[in-house]
């Protein structure tokens, strides 16, 4: 066979040779000159021959001459890889193989020549290619079909023929070469249905994702929130609004917080924006979640993760106005089966609020107007830390590890002015007090969190384990200085002095598993999880002997406890789709204990809640042209907190105290929601949800007049009652719009009312109140790699919130006493950044960022009862500036690239690619 070829190939060459000579003989005078261009093309045609055989013969006989002679490794490839509108595709895993004879096997295989992933610019390139035998591209991307190409440099001269190509016009040798430099062109992705099946945008920054039971926001491209917290992040997510205060609410309602999908004991503000990638939005939560919650939903935190093989990281640090200070990084290195992370923040605050306050006290006699102005601030700051490990026992087994440290300290300091008029029928004496608090406090915070993840042979079938605990201390002690005059700038009359020494501790651990396993056409989830949590807590109130000196320590107004909160459940849901037709049914069973204990006199009680069921449905119709429809509807519970129960009264702040109510039931709350989404041209999403809530025995606050045992004053006491019902409905609207290459908004809208009945409670019920928030995000890509964010938010006029929990210790002076009664007026706020990339593959940025440009995102509250009537306004850190570098840095381990080609080494390398 290989003599044959042999003289095929050399009979080949000769007769070229000689049909070459015939057509070139010309007369030596007459055509001499008129034929000598053609004559000189010819020579260049037959050397482009010559070296196109000679290539051949040499890809045929790679053991004939010298030692190890092979075919050169000349061939260049090149493209760009863009979707269906000639956007570039950024991250695409671009892989080149070769078909190789394998000895061993006697079968051809392919073998991984070389693999990038592709920049912003969607651009790839592979040199030193060889020029003979079979070669494939693969391209992957996701949310997007693969893509696979042929490709060959092996040139055939015969074939100049048969496409016409006229051998007097000559082939130079750099056309020759040139066919060994291939120009892919543009790379044309189609979208992948079957992975965008969950309605996945992926060409633009921010990407909204709609799954069956919840919306996913990726926040990890945020440059308003750079260098801030959390709570910043919040500030720029869909459905959720951040008052001045950090309170966060979900449509009207206070959520709960979780991290990687665990409940977790750290704040919103002990959170670095920078560490989180996006920001799962659950307003209807499945059986899979935790039924507590009552009618708020779940914000679950995603952070930052990268298992590329290699090391990699970054580092950055900021500063904002008032000289607060923000750096931090993260590092992360996989090597073989051990993946390493570790993250480490820091920062400051210098917070600034002012705030004035006017109330008419009705139930005193004579009647009082107090008008006060607050001035506070705060310094202090937090430091956040994490590492992790990740151990891959085998292809699927998963070993996780991860400890989480928290410190933060803080020094807040104000001043309140207090004028106050006792009404008279025949006129008014006024008085004049100021009161100066100066205070610490410091918590830290441990965590630990250890993960199991084990896949079956069958596709879907996982089991998972997780093990998460937190631990807590913290302490705190303030000072409470008020000084009376007879009026503002006059004598001195008196002085009151107080102390408060104040510190805690907090357990909290979950247990939890999971199980899947998929059949034909079904899905089957359960899992058990157990919820241990321990509190404890010293309250030691003291007010100064003017006659000793000394500080003494007022019994009545001390509260030491500690308390055991459990719950305990159990859920099992299905999910399937039939053609475009999906659903996924479940239930929960949960049950929970509390125990509490007065440590001052042993005064224990307790409650316990049988095991209750929480069902929940969830359906969704894909329609065509990229339409879809859902719907879901669940029950949920919220229980009374220690604090909302605990029958003690806290006078540690005179002017805010709080009781706990024994007699305290669940509240219970079914929810029914129902959206739309549409996928347009170039990915643009639009959303549509109306949803409704029914809440029974809603637990809010409450005020009733009491004594003051430290003061023997009548004050207004705050304690906490179950109203008879209250309910909420509304429709939301989320679109995201890619208005040019350059251009995209997202955009907000919800438009709501809610009311709560306390016909069973002394007053007037509240008023039912239609209210509307809104959010804008607008982001613009500019020339020199430059990039700007605008973002507005506005919250119309709207019922105070449903209260959000209780606590002991001391709270806002004079602020609105009752959730049942009373509105917030409307606010708004602007906020700006620019962003500037530089170094190489822009590796670093520095990011000028500006948050309430105008002054207007102030808190102006309105609230009255039978015993006062009140409003109230307050403004935190308006036209706060901050400046902030990053810089990234790392690269991948391309020894991937010359493992041996067994199937599993593909995968390994591919996936890594993908990643």
């Amino acid at each position: 066979m290989v003599s044959i070829r042999r003289s095929i190939s050399c009979s080949h060459l000769i007769c070229s040779l000689q049909r070459f000579s015939n057509d070139t003989f010309v007369p030596p005078d007459s055509y001499r000159d008129q034929n000598k261009n053609i004559f000189m093309k010819k020579i260049a045609w037959l050397m482009s021959l010559m070296t196109i055989t000679a290539l051949q013969l040499m890809a045929q006989f790679p053991g004939s001459g010298k030692q190890g002679q092979q075919a050169p490794s000349i061939g260049h490839i090149y493209g760009k890889i863009t979707d269906s509108t000639g956007t570039s595709v950024n991250g695409s895993s671009v892989l080149l193989l070769q078909s190789r004879f394998d000895t061993a096997t006697k079968k051809r295989k392919e073998v991984l020549l070389n693999g990038i992933t592709t920049k912003s610019n969607g651009e790839f390139s592979f040199s030193d290619l060889p020029v003979f035998g079979q070669l494939k591209l693969k391209i992957s991307a996701t949310g997007y079909k693969p893509y696979e190409q042929s490709i060959s440099f092996q040139m055939n001269p015969g074939s100049m023929q048969k496409t016409g190509n006229d051998p007097s016009q000559g082939m130079p040798m750099n056309n020759m070469m040139n066919g060994f430099d291939k120009d892919l062109g543009n790379i044309k992705l189609q979208v992948d249905a079957k992975q965008l099946q969950n309605v996945t945008i992926v060409v633009n920054k921010p990407t909204i994702k709609l799954d069956i039971d919840k919306k996913v926001f990726n926040v990890d491209k945020n440059i308003v929130s750079a260098g801030g917290t959390a709570l910043d992040v919040m500030k720029n997510v869909p459905s959720v609004q951040v008052d001045i205060d950090g309170k966060v609410t979900l449509r009207n309602a206070a959520p709960q917080i979780y991290i990687e999908g665990r409940p977790t004991t750290l704040s919103l503000d002990q959170i670095p924006a920078d560490a989180i990638e996006s920001v799962e939005v659950i307003t209807n939560p499945s059986a899979k979640y935790d039924a507590s919650g009552g009618n708020a939903g779940i914000l679950n935190i995603i952070l930052k993760k990268n298992k590329k093989s290699g090391y990699n990281g970054n580092l950055r640090a900021g500063v904002d106005k008032r000289g607060s200070i923000n750096g931090g990084g993260d590092f992360n290195v996989r090597q073989g089966k051990i993946n390493f992370t570790a993250s480490a923040m820091i920062n400051q605050n210098k917070s600034r609020t002012s705030g004035t306050t006017d109330r008419l006290n009705l139930f005193e006699t004579p009647q009082t107007s107090v008008y006060q102005t607050n001035n506070n601030r705060t310094s202090g700051g937090f430091m956040f830390g994490r590492v992790g490990l990740d151990y891959f026992m085998t292809n699927r087994t998963t070993l996780s590890v991860a400890g989480i440290k928290v410190h933060g300290e803080f020094k807040p300091i104000e001043i309140i002015n207090i004028n106050t008029d006792s009404l008279f029928n025949n006129g008014k004496i006024s008085n004049y007090s100021e009161r100066v608090s100066i205070g610490k406090r410091e918590f830290n915070a441990n965590g630990l969190q250890l993960g199991l993840k084990h896949l079956f042979p069958k596709e879907g079938e996982e089991l998972t384990a997780d093990l998460n605990y937190f631990s807590g201390k913290n302490e705190g002690n303030s000072l409470y200085v008020t000084n009376y005059y007879a009026d503002a700038g006059g004598n001195k009359t008196g002085e009151y002095e107080q102390q408060l020494l104040n510190s805690g501790t907090n357990q909290f651990l979950t247990i939890q598993t999971d199980y899947v396993k998929p059949f034909k056409r079904v899905k089957l989830e359960t899992g058990l999880r157990a919820q241990l949590r321990k509190l404890s807590n010293i309250n030691n109130n003291y007010v100064l002997n003017p006659g000793t000196g000394e500080f003494q320590l007022i019994p009545s107004a001390t509260s030491d406890y500690k308390n055991n909160d459990n719950v305990y459940a159990a859920y099992v849901s299905v999910s399937g789709s039939i053609k475009d037709f999906g659903y996924k049914l479940g239930v929960r069973a949960e049950s929970s204990a509390y125990n509490g204990e007065l440590l001052s006199n042993n005064n224990k009680f307790s409650n316990s809640y049988p095991a209750s069921l929480f069902p929940s449905l969830f359906l969704s119709q894909k329609l065509k042209n990229k339409q879809e429809l859902q719907f879901s509807v669940t029950r949920r519970i919220n229980r009374p907190n220690f604090f909302q129960l605990i029958p003690f009264v806290d006078y540690t702040d005179n002017l805010n105290i709080t009781k706990g109510n024994p007699d305290l039931k669940p509240e219970f709350t079914q929810s029914f929601e129902m959206s739309y989404a549409k996928t347009f041209k170039k990915n643009n999403n639009f959303l549509a949800s109306v949803y409704y809530k029914k809440t029974t025995d809603l637990i809010t606050r409450y005020q009733d007049k009491g004594t003051n045992p430290v003061t023997a004053a009548e004050v207004l006491i705050n304690t906490f009652v179950n109203a008879n019902s209250s309910q909420a409905y509304g429709t939301e609207f989320t679109s995201i719009n890619y208005l040019t290459k350059w251009w995209d908004i997202s955009t907000n809208l919800n438009l709501y009312n809610s009311k709560i009945n306390t016909d069973n409670l002394k007053g007037t019920s509240q008023d039912a109140m239609w209210s509307w928030f809104g959010k804008f995000n607008s982001n613009f890509k500019m020339p020199a790699k430059f990039t700007m964010q605008f973002s507005a938010t506005y919250q119309s006029k709207t019922n105070l919130p449903v209260n959000t929990g209780g606590g002991f210790g001391p709270g806002g002076p004079m602020q609105a006493q009752s959730s049942s009664q009373g509105y917030i007026k409307p606010s708004y706020g602007i906020d700006l950044a620019i962003k500037k990339s530089f170094l190489k593959n822009d590796a670093a940025s520095v990011t000028l960022s500006v948050n309430d440009i105008f002054k207007t995102r102030r808190s102006e509250q309105y609230s009255y009862s039978e015993y006062f009537v009140q409003t109230y306004n307050r403004l935190r850190d308006p036209q706060m500036f901050r400046l902030n570098f990053a810089y990234r840095f790392g690269k991948l381990d391309m020894s991937l690239f010359k493992r041996k080609n067994t199937k599993q080494d593909m995968q390994g390398a591919t996936d890594s690619m993908q990643q």
